[in-house]
């Protein structure tokens, strides 16, 4: 599900301004030039700067500055009631003006391990105005880049800055403008909006990879429309302004286009690794006004370990943690009054992990050691250390075939359809496995199946996720039940696929019978 953290906010930018008329949308069109100092820069403005490499572990974690305890700006509701669902440990100075909160912040942040702190800005050009209801976005990063070089000042370390592009100002923003990212005018507020952020940056505090500054957006819905030419031109424009740069662009899933990396937002709900892995330690929006209900469990903080050890078994590259300080929603892990410096402390115990390359050792359990594991599928499965999972794209029903109970996949006009399927921790004694998997089948119809695994090939979808077994069926409609088998090599069964899956069957048929799948190891652990 897409988690929209936007609605406390947008309903502010309602209530405080009229929704201007089309002559004067037009009127307002010009886009301005950079709002900070750190704009036209040379080679030397980078003497002090420093970057990650494409092969370091790097921990980054999204920042929410909007808070004003003075205003109350996003503490309380429009009816007067509580707008946090968590709350900071203090409310003395808490305030997007306050470098002392600021200070505080990174400290923890470098306490817990991050790398990458990424504010969450809102600073479209149309905002430009200090009454703007945006207007925050802008003035809370000179407040935290000041607090960045306090602590540089001190001696101390600091998390290097990155970009978090809210694209909710697609939408929603004082100009009234829903901006079209195929026109040239959108191609300049979609780039302008990137420039300002850094153009407010020293150079120094920015999150590189390989040189090149980190830009991560958020969901493309909020865009009226959008083609690649958007990326192409923030890739064109950006190194004209500072230094040859061109900028490490991180796309949500939901983007179409091609950029540096990719992730799926709502990583506190359900962890997901695609590119970057999103994880959060869970989630709960009670407060915010006009949302059905929602609340994942953080479990003592069992929710937030179980997405680290995912972490650890898919071993990327990138882990973005959702979020360090999102109160509303109840997904931060800085210090808080009901957990304290918890989530803290555990961030840092498996960034450690993370960081030196460790991979966690597999629980003993029932089916260590075994040989196979099974699932009997009908209108009660029988597992044996395999599980049948069920997901949006994966849907299934119960059905007779030959006399035999099985589930039939549920195509619903769509090209293929899945059966996804679980293996039991307790099974998997390697981070690299050779398998085979038997799926007997009801040959009652034409079309073909595959099977797709969880594997460690960077070129196969999704950062190797979804990588196809060699073998594919063609059935012939025979009207029999037949048993085929696919070899699956360097299988990484990190629960990566829809569904926390680490295999599915792809069928590309009208209607796939399944009666068994079975899973057995070609080696077996030494013991």
């Amino acid at each position: 599900m897409l988690v929209r953290f936007a609605a406390i906010l947008l309903a502010f930018v309602s209530a405080t301004r009229q929704a201007p008329s089309a002559h004067a949308q037009e009127a307002a069109r010009e886009i301005p030039p950079p709002i900070g100092p750190y704009a036209g820069l040379k080679d030397d403005d980078f003497a002090l700067a420093r970057s990650f490499h494409g092969d370091d572990h790097i921990v980054m974690t999204h920042y929410f500055y909007w808070y004003d305890v003075e205003s109350k700006a996003h503490l309380v509701n429009p009816d007067g009631s509580d707008a946090l669902t968590t709350h900071p440990a203090s409310m003395e100075g808490f305030s997007y003006k306050s470098v002392a909160w600021h200070k505080q912040q990174l400290s923890d942040m470098i306490a817990a391990g991050i790398d990458v702190v990424l504010p969450v800005y809102w600073g479209a050009p149309s905002d430009r105005d200090p009454k703007a209801p945006l207007h925050w976005s802008f003035g809370g990063l000179t407040a935290l880049v000041q607090a960045a070089e306090e602590l540089i000042r001190a001696g101390k370390p600091t998390p290097r800055i990155g970009l978090f592009y809210d694209t909710t100002t697609l939408r929603h923003n004082a100009w009234g403008v829903h901006v079209d990212l195929t026109t040239e005018f959108g191609k300049r507020w979609f780039y302008a909006s990137i420039r300002d952020f850094f153009s407010l940056i020293p150079p120094k505090l920015w999150a590189m990879i390989d040189g090149r500054p980190i830009v991560v957006l958020y969901t493309a819905e909020f865009a009226k429309a959008l083609d690649q030419s958007c990326i192409d031109f923030v890739r064109e424009q950006f190194p004209r302004q500072f230094a040859g740069r061109v900028p490490y662009i991180v796309r949500e899933a939901s983007w179409p286009v091609r950029a540096d990396n990719v992730y799926a937002w709502g990583g506190a709900v359900h962890p997901s690794i695609l590119g970057i892995a999103e994880i959060g330690p869970g989630y709960d929006h009670s407060n915010v006004p006009g949302r059905q209900p929602l609340v994942v469990p953080r479990a003592g903080g069992t929710f937030y370990e179980s997405a680290w050890l995912k972490v650890l078994r898919r071993a990327p590259q990138i882990v973005a943690i959702e979020t360090w300080n999102e109160y509303h929603e109840g997904t931060d892990i800085s210090e808080s009054r009901e957990y304290g410096r918890r989530y803290i402390g555990l961030t840092r115990k498996f960034v450690d992990r993370f960081k030196s390359g460790l991979s966690p050792v597999a629980e003993p359990g029932p089916y260590t050691g075994a040989k196979s594991v099974e699932v009997i599928l009908g209108e009660h499965d029988r597992a044996s250390g395999l599980r049948h999972a069920e997901h949006e794209d994966g849907r299934t029903a119960t059905a007779v075939a030959g006399g035999r109970a099985c589930r039939v996949t549920q195509r619903k006009g769509k090209p293929v359809s899945y059966l996804y399927f679980q293996i039991d921790d307790s099974f998997k004694w390697a981070r690299a496995m050779d398998v085979v998997v038997e799926v007997e089948f009801f040959d009652g119809d034409t079309g073909s199946f595959t099977v797709q695994y969880d594997a460690h090939d960077p070129a196969a979808p999704f950062d190797g996720a979804y990588k196809a077994a060699s073998e594919v069926v063609h059935m012939k409609g025979t009207d029999t039940w037949i048993t085929s088998k696919f070899l699956l090599q360097q299988a990484r069964f990190a629960n990566s696929q829809n569904a926390d899956a680490d295999f599915r069957i792809a069928a590309d048929a009208p209607e796939l019978f399944v009666r068994r799948v079975t899973l057995t190891r070609i080696v077996s652990p030494a013991r």
